[in-house]
């Protein structure tokens, strides 16, 4: 019961601190946050190479690259990657992208058995139709599904 209060008397104190300047400036929080998600999901969806899902891809290693370079590049795209992942599952019940940013921070990450995971994300029918439509809008062939 004393839980109860807590957050009860929480709430109070913050509904009467609550001012137009916080809500102006979480709404532009949300605005711009919303913003951000659907460019990184769009420039992500149309980079991504229209065989990336079929079983012949085949991804390019950069050897020519210092081993420093190549190990901090990939410790960085897994972090980005589960951030990406994280805001996904965070954004199906907020306004956002979310399955999308989900598949683009798979995509990212170095993760044994995500292959088989990714293709059942993009083979649904919506999400493969928009990502479709989105490729066919700049120009970039439609996803290859095996």
């Amino acid at each position: 019961m004393e839980l109860f209060s807590g957050i009860w008397q929480w709430l109070i104190q913050f509904w009467e601190s609550l001012t137009w300047g916080r809500i102006a400036l979480g709404l532009s929080f949300t605005i711009i946050t919303i913003i951000a998600s659907y460019g990184l999901v769009v420039i992500g969806m149309i980079k991504i190479p229209a065989d990336y899902f079929s079983s012949s891809y085949i991804k390019e290693i950069n050897r020519d690259k210092h081993f420093s370079i190549r190990w901090a590049a990939f410790i960085v795209k897994n972090v980005i990657g589960f951030l990406l992942i994280v805001a996904g599952f965070i954004m199906i019940f907020t306004p956002g992208p979310g399955v999308p940013t989900i598949l683009l921070g798979l995509i990212m990450m170095d993760i044994p058995g995500k292959r088989p995971f990714e293709a059942k994300l993009i083979q649904r029918p919506m999400v493969l139709s928009a990502v479709n439509d989105l490729r066919a809008k700049y120009n970039k062939p439609p996803l290859i599904m095996d």
